[in-house]
């Protein structure tokens, strides 16, 4: 089964700049790696999320969370997801990631 083409924001913020770094976000990681069929978009999402709020990366999560509803997540589910990681990844953590949460379903 073919996905559907994911836009990726990395030609509007970096293309003048960083050419290769364009290529590889939409050849190779949205074009390759969100493409193969043995995890659904749903679970790559969710799983993106949780690596971006355990690593503290959260310059990504509002991008990723809205990928995330449109592969099927709900805003429920993300709330769920946000919260177990709480335990795990650290409460200042789960809080940033509930503050943009917040932001980005509040659209």
């Amino acid at each position: 089964m073919k996905h559907p083409l994911i836009k990726s924001t990395a030609r509007d913020s970096f293309g003048e700049i960083a050419p290769a770094f364009v290529q590889y976000s939409e050849d190779v990681l949205f074009g390759d790696v969100w493409r193969r069929t043995e995890l659904a978009l749903r679970e790559r999402s969710l799983i993106t999320v949780a690596a971006l709020i355990a690593g503290g990366q959260s310059e990504q999560l509002p991008y990723h969370l809205r990928l995330a509803r449109e592969n099927g997540l709900t805003e429920g589910e993300l709330v769920e997801a946000i919260t177990h990681l709480a335990f795990y990844a650290g409460w200042p953590r789960a809080a940033t990631a509930l503050q943009i949460a917040k932001e980005v379903f509040g659209e």
